[in-house]
């Protein structure tokens, strides 16, 4: 194993965040919602930053998209600061109550019981979107916070017309939600799926933004507000204590940094995997040369990177206050190219050859926004409740669905979560712990380019966020980034997901003479929103994900 000293002596060596000096004097926010996108501006043209912003979107989007994420949820805030280069990863991620036992989530045989995983009080952690609205107002922005909640205050209270994908959703989550009369009251009008036109009004969501908007932290965390949401939960199942949300607080975290073909890659730091596994790939993929491959060829290559990273995010990684990893070790080049010498050019790697973690026996409605200032101040933010509508839960008096997170700790060791992820004993559930995430909110910056990238997408968001930077690279524009058709290996399944018509026939036919097996014309995944910056001839540019009708990007 390399040791920490080393990486820190090449690290010292290499340059510091490159200059953002030139501000692009415009702004560029790309969401998964136009109502978000356009709370973003309002917020800007009211004098706010790329930060405040980021508040209004983050909170907009928990009123929009109650299917992907909300307060009841958790967030990653990647952050820089044109002033001053600073770059900081506010990780929002939800805990673990206290009384947390994961024997309660075996059946009687003793096996994972998804139901309790995933549906109904239990289910949930402790929320954090609502702490790290109130910090980063608070240590970033320019705004009170009360400015930067009003346009999700607003859309709360007045109701907006749910999208053809929040209410596709909900059909799929029908009878969980129906099993829970807050929720139901809320999404189920007259006890059936609403049809497409139906406006959703929520005044309690409205009330409880109201409560953070005036006292901050506070207001969601202690007080009558508490007391209410904990007896909620428990009258529902759940384990929460008062002591459990007076204890919450987010975490300002290093964000992990390295080089990519003269680039900065700034991303998300454990409890994200994401980082981690991204600087795994990537390090591992300079050693080739990428361009003068064909598709079979590469793509080959990408998945074979793919399933080494996905192994050691099994093998390795959890909550860092909970967990030793080998950080250092794992995101160091020479580490890479160990990797990289175990991988055949005309060869499948079979998963189960690997040195292994276990044999086998992670939501897809996460969201991501993107947001470009005209100061030149970055914000990648991804939040979730975990599946759609969470654990279909809705405490009476609050408006918002509770998470269904406690499905992403490895409630039994090697026991696949609701995504076919894996774990073991460094991301078993603990008291107050934060379970493991794939959210993957990036920044690469290189001496004339900026990128920031994100997406929603459960295990697949990490190889989404490899490949956009890869087409980014390439040349691509954000638009194309997006839509990009894409394919996905996680280690365990040892499978290739694809997209339909992301490999031509002849594609499929070669990659699976090297032996990949090919799971084809899977549905859709993901929801990219992606923003760059051409500091050289000042463009600024952004892409919101054809795959959802409703998502914006703007530059003005």
């Amino acid at each position: 194993m390399i040791r920490l000293r080393v990486l820190l002596f090449v690290l010292a060596l290499l340059p510091g965040s490159p200059s953002l000096a030139a501000a692009p004097g415009k702004a560029a926010i790309a969401s998964a919602h136009k109502l978000a996108t356009a709370a973003g501006f309002e917020v800007l043209d009211a004098g706010g930053n790329a930060f405040d912003a980021a508040v209004a979107v983050s909170a907009a989007l928990s009123v929009v998209e109650p299917q992907s994420s909300g307060i009841g949820g958790g967030a990653f805030f990647l952050l820089h600061r044109a002033t001053d280069g600073k770059q900081v990863l506010v990780d929002a991620r939800e805990t673990a109550p206290g009384a947390t036992d994961a024997r309660r989530y075996l059946d009687d045989k003793g096996e994972l019981d998804r139901d309790k995983s995933v549906n109904g009080a239990l289910a949930a952690g402790i929320p954090g979107e609502p702490a790290a609205l109130a910090w980063v107002a608070e240590h970033y922005g320019k705004l009170p916070l009360k400015r930067s909640l009003a346009p999700a205050i607003r859309l709360a209270r007045d109701g907006f017309a749910p999208d053809a994908r929040s209410l596709m959703r909900l059909g799929q989550r029908k009878d969980a939600i129906a099993r829970d009369p807050g929720a139901s009251a809320l999404f189920l009008p007259n006890g059936e799926l609403p049809k497409q036109g139906w406006v959703l009004k929520n005044p309690d969501l409205a009330r409880t933004l109201e409560q953070i908007a005036a006292h901050g932290h506070r207001g969601f965390y202690s007080g009558e507000f508490a007391e209410k949401l904990v007896a909620g939960v428990v009258k529902a199942g759940g384990n929460w204590t008062r002591e459990d949300l007076a204890r919450y607080a987010v975490r300002e975290r290093e964000p992990i940094v390295f080089r990519y073909r003269g680039h900065q890659v700034v991303t998300a730091p454990p409890p994200s995997s994401g980082g981690i596994a991204l600087a795994e790939m990537l390090n591992i993929l300079e050693g080739y040369d990428l361009a003068t491959l064909d598709r079979s060829a590469r793509a080959h290559l990408v998945v074979e990177a793919m399933r080494r990273a996905y192994r050691d995010r099994a093998e390795y990684l959890g909550d860092p206050d909970f967990v030793k990893m080998p950080v250092a070790e794992l995101i160091h080049p020479l580490y890479a190219a160990g990797l990289r010498a175990s991988i055949h050019a005309q060869k499948a790697t079979a998963s189960d050859s690997l040195p292994g973690f276990m044999a086998p026996v992670q939501g897809t409605d996460t969201t991501h926004f993107s947001i470009i200032d005209a100061e030149g101040n970055l914000a990648a933010v991804t939040q979730t409740v975990n599946l759609p509508y969470g654990a279909a839960v809705v405490i009476p008096g609050t408006g918002f669905v509770l998470n269904n997170e406690m499905d992403d700790f490895a409630l039994k060791a090697g026991a696949p979560n609701a995504y076919g992820l894996v774990g073991g004993n460094a991301n078993a559930p603990k008291p107050g712990s934060r379970p493991l995430s794939s959210m993957t909110p990036t920044f690469v910056i290189g001496p004339e380019r900026t990128l920031v990238i994100g997406t929603p997408g459960g295990s697949r968001i990490i190889t989404m966020v490899l490949t956009g930077i890869l087409a980014w690279f390439d040349g691509d524009a954000p638009q194309k980034i997006v839509d990009n058709k894409r394919f996905h290996h996680q280690y365990l399944p040892d499978v290739i997901s694809t997209e339909n018509g992301a490999f031509t026939p002849e594609e499929r036919k070669r990659l699976q003479a090297m032996g990949h097996t090919l799971s084809e014309g899977e549905q859709p995944w993901g929801f990219m929103n992606v923003v760059d910056w051409n500091r050289k001839s000042g463009e600024l540019r952004g892409g919101s994900d054809s795959r959802g009708a409703s998502g914006m990007a703007m530059v003005k």
